[in-house]
């Protein structure tokens, strides 16, 4: 640690994928969610060919936070920097940069950077800062790792997939009805506990327990960034045995007559349980298909429920 009270760490690992392919996951924010598990959502607020602005929506020691930052893109020398703008204590500054190279055999070798500096330069919050840091750090190239690993890959373990329905009614009223999850134990006949927490305004934790066709009970924990009244989105951080990946989003659209409403689903299959879970003979393609019915399932009662109660129908 230098006078100032400012950090530098770095961290690393070799991807047996291309140094280019690579890059590409890590310059497109869109892909985060998917890539790395602290990663929950993110927002350009603007955007040209080498610079942008995001928000970005995650989570730390278990807790959800989300903050700005300005990244520099250099696609030639597969470098990105990034520094956020506007952070949340205890952090006061946090700057860094993504390093890609290429390591040969079709591998590359991924360098994380940080440097940050503790509000008030207290050593307690600087501490907390780097176990965030470090523990983040950890997570986030293992996962870089497997997961770019899995998107040159051939495996269909990663899927994505849509259900959308039609209501007669504003986007603002199916909106609140998906935010408002604190009621769904009252509202949905699957749900059968929901505690749901505000870390800050759009920034939910909410865990449930639901109930599958074969009645046995399921807990899941997500964190949600809400959106008026465009998108809520969340990405679950207890999973079931056979899923490594959860990510959705609840999409609301105006239309001349009514609101489109979309479920969308994000599901990395857990290879490793299939066996143990649907049995010795269970095949990847068959638990695509299992998978896509429960959540399609699930999805498609809640937005039959939110159609009924803002129809007036319920």
């Amino acid at each position: 640690m230098t006078s100032t009270g400012t950090r530098t760490v770095e961290h690393e690992i070799r991807v047996q994928a291309g140094a280019d392919a690579v890059y590409r996951l890590i310059a497109d924010v869109a892909n985060w969610p998917q890539i790395f598990p602290p990663s929950v959502h993110v927002e350009h607020l603007e955007r040209g060919d080498r610079q942008e602005r995001i928000q970005i929506w995650a989570t730390a020691n278990g807790e959800a936070k989300t903050w700005q930052s300005r990244r520099v893109l250099d696609p030639a020398a597969r470098r990105v920097e990034f520094r956020q703008e506007v952070s949340q204590p205890p952090v006061a500054a946090m700057a860094g940069t993504w390093i890609i190279e290429d390591a040969g055999e079709g591998a590359s070798r991924v360098r994380l950077l940080h440097e940050f500096r503790a509000v008030d330069d207290d050593p307690d919050k600087l501490e907390w800062i780097d176990r965030a840091v470090d523990t983040n750090s950890t997570v986030e190239l293992a996962a870089l790792k497997a997961n770019a690993e899995l998107a040159t890959g051939d495996s269909g373990l990663l899927f994505t997939f849509d259900d959308t329905v039609h209501i007669d009614g504003s986007a603002k009223d199916v909106y609140e009805f998906i935010n408002q999850a604190q009621l769904w134990e009252q509202r949905l006949p699957h749900v059968a506990r929901v505690s749901l927490r505000e870390d800050g305004p759009g920034l939910q934790l909410l865990e449930m327990d639901t109930r599958a066709k074969d009645g046995s009970v399921h807990t899941t924990s997500s964190v949600r960034v809400c959106l008026p009244y465009e998108k809520i989105v969340y990405k679950q951080i207890v999973l079931p045995a056979l899923m490594s990946l959860h990510t959705g989003q609840w999409l609301f659209e105006e239309q001349d007559a009514g609101v489109a409403v979309t479920s969308r689903h994000t599901v990395a299959i857990n290879e490793a349980n299939i066996a143990r879970v649907l049995g010795a003979d269970a095949t990847v393609a068959g638990t695509r298909d299992y998978l896509h019915t429960a959540l399609s399932t699930n999805s498609l009662a809640t937005l039959q429920h939110a159609r009924r109660h803002v129809e007036g129908t319920a």
